[in-house]
């Protein structure tokens, strides 16, 4: 399958200090699910309309992750988040701008991100980050007495679900609602018959994408084919 790239200059790293990041997009004419579903076990991932994947000169920190699904077992810490959330429903919806799901979207961001360059979005930014014309994208809503507390967006490849982004309620951190979402995610994906869950890339030295490498068994994408962890 042969495929034009294009590179990005390299800029300041969003998740290990004094690193330069540049990256890899694909050229956005041949995009389809089926290419996608090609790539991402190549080590791509999707960002809005683009697929992409990390090329740091000086840097191979971010490492694209999967979880075996079939062999999934929930540790100490996970059985307890799953405890706590034995009253919430989830309900799936297609990929399109809803006020309720923005709101949401808008608080998470200005608690976790508060004057970083994801604060303050607008709806086209919101669908332009989430969203795209040719992948088949879902938003799933979790809600407890019928009250949204959560929403994970997921893409579904040939080979599993590749999990987009989750946002939450601030006031329900207690919750775990994004330790719940992977677990919920992992189940779908094994209703569905298929063998992983993309985590997308872990970054061994940044905390906040340590949490990735606590789904195990899992394998990481490294020399051009996947390894067991």
């Amino acid at each position: 399958m042969k495929i034009t790239l294009h590179a990005t200059p390299p800029r300041p790293c969003s998740y290990l200090p004094g690193r330069q990041s540049s990256s890899l997009f694909v050229d956005p004419v041949s995009l389809d699910n089926r290419l996608y579903s090609h790539l991402i076990q190549k080590g791509f991932r999707r960002s809005g309309e683009h697929i992409y994947r990390p090329s740091c000169q000086a840097c191979d920190d971010c490492i694209p992750l999967r979880v075996s699904v079939k062999e999934f077992t929930p540790n100490r810490i996970q059985r307890r988040v799953r405890r706590r959330n034995r009253d919430v429903t989830v309900i799936t919806h297609p990929p399109r701008y809803d006020e309720t799901h923005f709101s949401l979207y808008r608080r998470y961001l200005h608690s976790r991100h508060r004057g970083g360059e994801m604060d303050n979005p607008t709806p086209d930014d919101y669908l332009c980050f989430l969203t795209s014309h040719w992948s088949d994208t879902r938003f799933h809503e979790f809600r407890a007495d019928d009250q949204l507390f959560a929403i994970a967006v997921a893409d579904r490849v040939d080979t599993g679900l590749s999990a987009v982004y989750t946002f939450f309620d601030p006031a329900q951190g207690g919750r775990s609602p994004g330790v719940y979402a992977i677990l919920w995610l992992i189940e779908e994906t094994r209703r569905l018959g298929l063998p992983w869950l993309y985590l997308g890339y872990w970054i061994p030295g940044c905390r906040k994408m340590a949490y990735k490498n606590q789904y195990r068994p899992f394998e990481l994408y490294r020399n051009g084919d996947w390894q067991r962890e």
